[in-house]
């Protein structure tokens, strides 16, 4: 088991760990969870033995073997499915020996590392790998790939793949989800579900927690609290615990006041029922909710448009896809105020191009896309982080889209977004990514829009932003359609799913559990040949050769031992046959010869039983060299 005791971890200036205890034991899976910068990475460091505890003990067994999610790629030239086997340090070694033995044509070596090869899973080693990559979305001819030829994104789910390919006694996961799409983190979801080991995982997406993880540790206040359950489960103990406070209460009763006065306000209009409902939703929950996330540094509002058109877009016959190649076709989707739609679809299946379309980074190919005179979108991609000035500091950014509003009115607005202080005026060059996300969803609620485009908005957030952007959505009165990985944003902001797949854009009548079950049909429908079973009969090619080579090496040895037995034998069986010819000489039993009888029948036992013996060793011989021609001919 892992055992923390009187734990004190301090990084620079900054203690994250005072006097912290914590018990977890094996086949557990634990969630990581705590403000950024609490320490959760630190504490994964020293688990892997790489920071040592300013005072205290943390104690793992000896014997384990430690896997982790790397958050760097350093061997850009190895081919994908090569650098996700690599994950497998142990793997990789007996192979090299393979190499080196079958060089030195050393028999001896060659059927030791045969026989670790096969302990190893070896042989099944490749399409083990590929199923992997496979299940996080990646396609048989990206598998053969340089990971060079990857983006930043894809190169995680490398690193991902390579963690999950380690044979562990404990899994760290850190943010596993962040750079995946739905399809994977369901498929990712049914792995860990099975994995046999101890698993710490430091995650943002609770519905991932809730169903993944059996226990939840919380790093607060330089302790570290074990709570039982998922991260609901958490999230209502740790409310129950907060919820005396007078802070929780008023902050709970202004919320609940908010919301009902929005609610009396707008029930009855039809522009606006969608909201009303979508805070009757929220109002139900609020009261779980809001105390365990008293201390949020986040509260923010989207600003409302001015005016509106109906509809705000209207796209009919729309060809949508990239240059020649047409990914989306014939698309008709009219959204008008108040719509919420959550985008469901397979990966490149071409949501992110319909957005792209939509937000009129792309021109349709072909078809007719009407905006709406009054449109106002406010479009959020990963993409637009990067085109953040990394000169500028959030506050420049914010007076550059309005020069003529009052300084400390912008920073009021910024402080919704936890840019207070000396933070607004610091240059973005050093931000994380959470915090550039927050800036660009900071830059985009200031602009008043009325239709929002959300490409994973969540990617980088933690528990709380993703709260409070929830929250604000629920609060919003334009348009929402939405690309997310967190279901929870889903089920709590959108009221309708269209389905993009197979070339289309159609409703979707169901639930995020019947997408589930509608992905599995999917991959069976896309992937008969490449998916379940046949998958895990692709052998190891590379593996396979050294094998045959191995095998031929023993062989010959096997060869020469059968004909020297096959040899002896004969010697013997001619011997026995002389010796019953004699015996078959009536005047051997005369009474004068008594003497010469005996021996000739003691001489006739021992020849017996040596060729009794003699016969079985080389029927197991040949026994052995059949099976191993057999071996070779299915490894040619």
């Amino acid at each position: 088991m892992i055992r923390i005791s009187n734990l004190t971890l301090q990084r620079g200036p900054q203690r994250l760990l005072e006097d912290a205890e914590l018990t977890v034991h094996p086949g557990q899976n634990v969630g990581l969870i705590g403000a950024n910068g609490a320490g959760k990475s630190s504490l994964f460091a020293l688990l892997r033995g790489h920071l040592t505890p300013d005072a205290g003990d943390c104690h793992l067994p000896a014997s384990w073997r430690i896997a982790h999610m790397r958050q760097e790629i350093d061997t850009l030239d190895r081919l994908a499915v090569d650098y996700v086997l690599d994950g497998d340090v142990h793997l990789r070694a007996v192979q090299a020996g393979l190499v080196d033995a079958e060089a030195a044509q050393d028999g001896n070596a060659l059927a030791r590392l045969h026989a670790e090869l096969e302990t190893a899973d070896g042989y099944t080693a490749d399409a083990r790998a590929r199923k992997l990559l496979a299940g996080l979305g990646f396609t048989s001819e990206q598998m053969e790939r340089r990971v060079g030829d990857f983006s930043g994104g894809w190169r995680m789910r490398l690193n991902l793949a390579q963690a999950l390919m380690c044979p562990s006694d404990l899994l760290l996961l850190d943010e596993p989800t962040n750079h995946l799409d739905l399809d994977a983190i369901l498929w990712l979801e049914d792995w860990l579900k099975s994995y046999p080991g101890t698993l710490l995982l430091i995650s943002h997406d609770r519905d991932f927690l809730d169903t993944v993880v059996d226990h939840v540790i919380h790093l607060e206040q330089q302790k570290l609290t074990l709570y039982r359950g998922g991260y609901s489960s958490f999230e209502r103990t740790r409310a129950e615990r907060l919820a005396q406070q007078q802070q929780a209460y008023e902050k709970q009763q202004a919320q609940r006041a908010h919301m009902e006065k929005f609610i009396a306000r707008f029930k009855a209009q039809a522009t606006k029922a969608r909201q009303a409902q979508s805070r009757i939703k929220a109002l139900e929950r609020l009261e779980e909710l809001a105390p365990a996330h008293v201390d949020s540094p986040f509260d923010f509002r989207f600003r409302e448009s001015d005016k509106l058109s109906n509809p705000l877009l209207d796209l009919s016959e729309g060809r949508l896809g990239y240059g020649d190649k047409t990914i989306l076709h014939p698309v008709k989707l009219q959204l008008a105020p108040g719509a919420r739609i959550g985008l469901l679809g397979p990966n490149g299946a071409g949501k992110s191009t319909l957005i792209k379309t939509l937000a009129g980074e792309l021109q349709p190919l072909g078809g007719r896309l009407i905006c709406g005179e009054n449109l106002a979108i406010g479009y959020f991609a990963q993409h637009q982080l990067d085109s953040l000035d990394p000169k500028a500091s959030p506050l420049l950014h914010l007076q550059r889209i309005a020069p003529g509003e009052r300084e400390q009115t912008l920073r009021d607005f910024l402080g919704g977004f936890d840019f207070r202080g000396n933070r607004c005026d610091e240059a973005v060059l050093n931000f994380s990514g959470g915090e550039k996300a927050r800036l660009a969803l900071a830059l985009i609620a200031w602009q008043k829009p009325n239709l929002l485009l959300l490409d994973e908005p969540t990617n980088h957030l933690d528990l709380d932003m993703r709260l409070a952007l929830t929250m604000a959505l629920q609060e919003f009165s334009g348009a929402v359609l939405v690309v997310s990985h967190d279901r929870h944003l889903l089920k709590s902001t959108t009221d309708e799913f269209l389905l993009v797949a197979e070339g289309r854009v159609q409703s979707f009548d169901g639930d995020l559990d019947d997408y589930a079950r509608w992905l599995v049909d999917y991959r069976a429908r896309q992937q008969p040949i490449t998916t379940g079973e046949e998958l895990t009969d692709k052998v190891d090619k590379r593996a396979q050769r050294q094998a045959a080579a191995a095998l031929r090496q023993q062989l010959a040895p096997l060869k020469r031992e059968a004909e020297k037995l096959e040899k002896e034998l004969g010697k013997v069986q001619e011997k026995l046959a002389a010796l019953e010819t004699r015996l078959g000489d009536s005047g051997l039993y005369e009474a004068s010869r008594k003497e010469e009888l005996r021996l000739a029948l003691a001489e006739q036992a021992q020849l017996k039983s040596r060729e009794s013996e003699l016969e079985e060793s080389w029927l197991e011989a040949l026994e052995r060299l059949e099976s191993l021609q057999l071996e070779l001919e299915n490894a040619s």
